[in-house]
C-alpha cells in the first residue's frame, strides 16, 4: 500500500516553481528520506501534504485521502515542521498537556510519548532550560501525541551537534520499528544514509531518484588513485596503465582509473616493467554524497543560479503574453 502518492504535484510562488510536477508512490513502513539541497522544495512538499499550502497543479493522497481534505487524515498524521514552538516558561509536561487538551487526547498519552523520546524525568523542567536537541525531541513527542501512523519531520536534526544528531537518528529507527512510517527531510546525506530504508532525491522541485537506499548506494563507483614517485614519470605511467587496458584520467597530481580495491596489485605490477616506482596507490569508493552531487549537479551557489535562471525564464515567457494583451487592448480602443 502506498502511504503517500503524488501525481504531477506542483507549487509555484510567483515566477518560482518550488515543486515541479512531482510524482511519487511511497511505501508504508520504515524511514523514508526526503533529501535535496537547501531550497529544493522539501518543506513546500511537506506543507502541501499537511494541507498547509495549496498546490498550483496536480494531486496527492495521504493515507488514501486527497490533500484537498486534510481533516480526513489529520488525526493519523504527526508532523514537525521547522523548529518546534513551546511556551518557554512552562515545563515540557505542561506544554504537552496543553497540546493534548487541544486535540482532545488523554493525559496518559503524555507520559508514553515522553518515554519514547527519552525525556521522562526531565519533563518537569522549564523548556527554556532545554538544549536544542531536547527541544527537537520534545517536538517529536508533540507530533506523537495522537499515536500517528505517519510522521512527517522537516529537518529534525537541523542545528544539532553530533550527539544530538545521533540521538534523533536512533529515535527515528525506534519509531519505524514500532510500525510507523517516518518521512524525514534533510540535506545531511550521512544522516539519510544512516537512518533511512528508502530515499527520495529532489532538486529545484524536480524528482531525481526514488527507491530503496540500497539501490541508490549501488550507484557508487570504485576507482584507484595512483602517482609515481618521480613526477616526471607521470606521462609514462599513464601510457603503461592505458596499455594494460585501464581507462586513465589525469586528475592533476595523480592519475585515476576505474577499478575496485582488488585490482590495486595489478596496477602496481603494470607500473613495475616500465621501471616506475609508485608513491601513491589508493583504492577509493564513492560516498552517497558523491552520488548526490552527481545527481543534483551541485553546490548551493549552483542552485541559486539555476533558481535565478528559472525565475527569469518564467518572466520571459509571460512578457510576450502581456505584450499581446496590451496590443489587443489597443486594437479595441
Amino acid at each position: 500500500m502506498a502511504i503517500l502518492r503524488t501525481t504531477a504535484l506542483t507549487r509555484r510562488f510567483g515566477p518560482l516553481t518550488a515543486v515541479d510536477h512531482l510524482s511519487l508512490d511511497l511505501p508504508a513502513g520504515g524511514v523514508i528520506g526526503l533529501v535535496g539541497p537547501n531550497g529544493s522544495g522539501k518543506s513546500t512538499l511537506i506543507r502541501m501534504l499537511l494541507g498547509l499550502v495549496r498546490p498550483s497543479e496536480g494531486t496527492a493522497e495521504v493515507l488514501g485521502h486527497p490533500i484537498t481534505h486534510p481533516a480526513r487524515y489529520a488525526a493519523r498524521v504527526g508532523a514537525l515542521v521547522e523548529s518546534p514552538a513551546f511556551a518557554p516558561h512552562l515545563t515540557a509536561h505542561a506544554n504537552l498537556r496543553s497540546l493534548a487538551r487541544l486535540r482532545g487526547l488523554e493525559d496518559g498519552r503524555i507520559t508514553e510519548v515522553l518515554e519514547i523520546v527519552g525525556l521522562l524525568g526531565r519533563d518537569r523542567e522549564p523548556v527554556r532550560t532545554f538544549s536544542l536537541g531536547m527541544k527537537q525531541r520534545l517536538g517529536i513527542a508533540a507530533a506523537l501525541l495522537p499515536d500517528p501512523e505517519l510522521l512527517l519531520l522537516d529537518e529534525p536534526t537541523n542545528g544539532l551537534d553530533p550527539a544530538g544528531i545521533a540521538e534523533i537518528r536512533a529515535l527515528l529507527r525506534t519509531l519505524a520499528a514500532q510500525g510507523r512510517t517516518v518521512v524525514v527531510s534533510s540535506h545531511l546525506l550521512t544522516e539519510i544514509e544512516a537512518a533511512c530504508d528508502y530515499v527520495v532525491v529532489i532538486a529545484l522541485g524536480t524528482l531525481l531518484f526514488t527507491g530503496p537506499m540500497a539501490e541508490l548506494l549501488a550507484r557508487t563507483s570504485h576507482h584507484i588513485d595512483v602517482s609515481p614517485e618521480n613526477p616526471a614519470d607521470q606521462a609514462r605511467l599513464h601510457a603503461a596503465l592505458a596499455a594494460a587496458g585501464w581507462l586513465v584520467v589525469d586528475s592533476g597530481e595523480s592519475l585515476r582509473l576505474e577499478g575496485a580495491a582488488d585490482q590495486a596489485p595489478a596496477v602496481n605490477r603494470a607500473a613495475s616493467p616500465a621501471g616506475i616506482t609508485l608513491s601513491l596507490l589508493i583504492a577509493r569508493q564513492e560516498t552517497l554524497e558523491d552520488v548526490f552531487l552527481r545527481l543534483t549537479g551541485s553546490t548551493d551557489g549552483d542552485l541559486e543560479r539555476r533558481r535565478a535562471a528559472q525565475a527569469h525564464g518564467a518572466r520571459s515567457q509571460r512578457s510576450p503574453a502581456r505584450a499581446q494583451h496590451a496590443t489587443t487592448l489597443e486594437e479595441t480602443r
